[in-house]
Formats: C-alpha cells, sequence, structure tokens
C-alpha cells in the first residue's frame, strides 16, 4: 500500500498547526489591542508582529491549497459544509490585514484602525474556533457529497469552542507580548495572561470532557485499556502546563509562558489528531478514501519538497533576524 497519501495528511496537519501557532498569536494581540494601556503600548504591540504577520498566513493557504489538491473528495465534501464561516474568516482576516496597513499612516481615524484591527482577529479566531467545532461534530454525508444545510455549523458547541479558541488565541497573544516587550506593556500583558488562563483551562476541561460523550469511538479510545495508560499523559500534561504557566508568571518569567502555551495548543492538537484518526471526513471519508491519484500526490509530493524547505527556511530565519524585545522607537 503505498503511502504517499499518508505523508500528505501529515504535511496537511502540520501545517494547520503551524497557521494555528503563527497566526494565532497574531490574532491574539489583534483580540488585546483595544484593551492596552497606551498609545505607545499598543504601537509596541503592532511592532512585536509586524515583521510575521503576514508570512504567517502561508501555512493557511498550503492546508487549504494541499487539501485541495491531494485529498479533492475531501475538499468538495468539507467546503460546502463551511463556506459561510470560511468566508467570515478570510472577511476577518482580510479587515486585519487592510487595517494593519492603514493604520500607522491614520491621524485622525487610527482609532478606527485599531477597532478594525481588533474586530477582524476576533471573528477570524472566533470563525475558526466555529469551523473546529462543527468538524469534531461531523460532517452529513450522502455518497460522495455534503448532504447537510448551509448552517448546520451553527450549534451550541460550536459556539462554545469558538469562544475557547478566541481564549486561547488571546493566551498565546499575551504570552507572547510578556516575552517581547518590557516595562508597563509588559506588566498588563502578564495581568491579562493570567486573567486568560482561567478560562483557558475551563474550556480545555469542558472540550476534554465533552469530545468522547459525543462519539462512541472516542470514548472508547480514550477510556479502554490499554489505550488510557498512553494517552492519559495528554490531558495530565495539559493540567501540569497551566499550572507551570501560572507558576512562571508570577515570578516574573519572560519567555517560559509563551512556549508553554504553545505546548498546551501541541498537546491539544495531537488529542484532537488522536481523536478523529483515521477520518478526514469525520466520520465519513478516511484520508486514504479520499485521496488523489497517486501520481499526482507523488509529482505534488515532489514540488512540494522543493518548497517547503525554503519556506520554513524563510521562517526561521525572520523569527531569528527579528528576536529579542521591541523597541519603541522602530515604527511599521
Amino acid at each position: 500500500m503505498s503511502q504517499i497519501p499518508l505523508v500528505w495528511y501529515c504535511l496537511l496537519i502540520t501545517a494547520l498547526f503551524l497557521y494555528v501557532f503563527l497566526d494565532g498569536l497574531d490574532l491574539g494581540v489583534g483580540i488585546l489591542f483595544p484593551f492596552a494601556p497606551s498609545e505607545e503600548s499598543r504601537d509596541l504591540m503592532m511592532n512585536s508582529i509586524a515583521p510575521f504577520w503576514d508570512g504567517n498566513e502561508t501555512w493557511l493557504v498550503l492546508a487549504g491549497g494541499g487539501l485541495l489538491a491531494a485529498f479533492p473528495l475531501a475538499y468538495a465534501i468539507l467546503m460546502p459544509a463551511f463556506y459561510m464561516p470560511v468566508i467570515l474568516m478570510l472577511l476577518g482576516l482580510i479587515f486585519r490585514g487592510v487595517a494593519f496597513e492603514f493604520r500607522f499612516k491614520a491621524v485622525r481615524g487610527r482609532r478606527v484602525w485599531d477597532y478594525a484591527f481588533h474586530f477582524g482577529s476576533v471573528l477570524a479566531a472566533f470563525m475558526q474556533g466555529m469551523i473546529l467545532g462543527s468538524y469534531v461534530k461531523g460532517v452529513q454525508v450522502a455518497g460522495r457529497s455534503f448532504a447537510g444545510g448551509p448552517f448546520d455549523w451553527v450549534s451550541a458547541y460550536s459556539f462554545m469552542t469558538g469562544v475557547a479558541l478566541v481564549f486561547g488565541y488571546t493566551l498565546l497573544g499575551s504570552t507572547w507580548l510578556v516575552m517581547k516587550t518590557e516595562g508597563f506593556t509588559q506588566s498588563w500583558a502578564r495581568k491579562c495572561a493570567s486573567y486568560v488562563l482561567v478560562y483557558v483551562a475551563l474550556f480545555l476541561g469542558v472540550v476534554s470532557i465533552s469530545m468522547p460523550i459525543m462519539n462512541d469511538s472516542i470514548r472508547a479510545l480514550w477510556f479502554t485499556s490499554p489505550h488510557y495508560f498512553y494517552l492519559a499523559p495528554m490531558p495530565l500534561g495539559s493540567a501540569l502546563l497551566v499550572l507551570g504557566i501560572w507558576n512562571r508568571l508570577s515570578r516574573g518569567a519572560d519567555n517560559s509562558p509563551f512556549f508553554m502555551s504553545l505546548a498546551i495548543f501541541f498537546l491539544g492538537y495531537i488529542g484532537w489528531g488522536i481523536s478523529l484518526w483515521p477520518w478526514l471526513v469525520p466520520f465519513a471519508v478516511t484520508f486514504r478514501q479520499a485521496a488523489a491519484a497517486p501520481s499526482s500526490q507523488a509529482f505534488l509530493l515532489a514540488g512540494t519538497a522543493v518548497v517547503l524547505p525554503l519556506i520554513l527556511a524563510y521562517v526561521s530565519y525572520c523569527y531569528y533576524v527579528f528576536r529579542g524585545k521591541v523597541s519603541p522607537g522602530g515604527y511599521y
């Protein structure tokens, strides 16, 4: 059996995680933006993400384009199911990008662009969370087509996951600011991170409990022997990381809260992936059933093998060059 579909599956979930991590911290900064204590703090917040924000969305393009090219059946089913939230998410990202460019040029209307940056970030984060919640619940499929309605993505559960992801991104953004800023802005970001952490812990617990309740196969996976011996370290690790972030924030640490926040996202992402394995369209189509012809996937993989290392090298170099604290004198 060809392993190319598995390679592409791993590439897609890696690209999606890199997007959640990298653009998640950008969105988190945007969510916090209008609550900053001063105009100088807002300038520092904007400067902290200025070198990275537009490149971070490369991973979203890779995930979407890879899904279309490597798993066309899954794309044909999932896109009609999520047309509306995807469009709203993209509108939020566009609005945020426009606000980013116009804010530093505006004189009278700067406050308007501040709120545009904020609401665009909130809309994008919330829609991503709603898509995630609806995806976890499953998509109605008849034959090889989406069989649900245009508002199947709207439910109490998807609304909850939307709010949860907003708080999750806010934690990433606030701990990023703790790492990248100093003085009064850093103190404010530290307080925000401590406050948001409580809600992140609450939603982590709710999501961890609700997924096994909603689906029998997920419940059997996590709560039958010997699986729970292997899987228990993930929720326990998340709980320890929450306590660790609280401890490090209270002790005045700069860098570790951000990387521990990333580790929480990583554990949650791994747990989500294990719960949904091997489905690409839960719980109807596996990644092998959705795969394109092996020759097509192999051709695409050859191109990706050239381009992907270049993208990773550029992103790594960018973060290396702009490492350290943000200075108040620099402007985008």
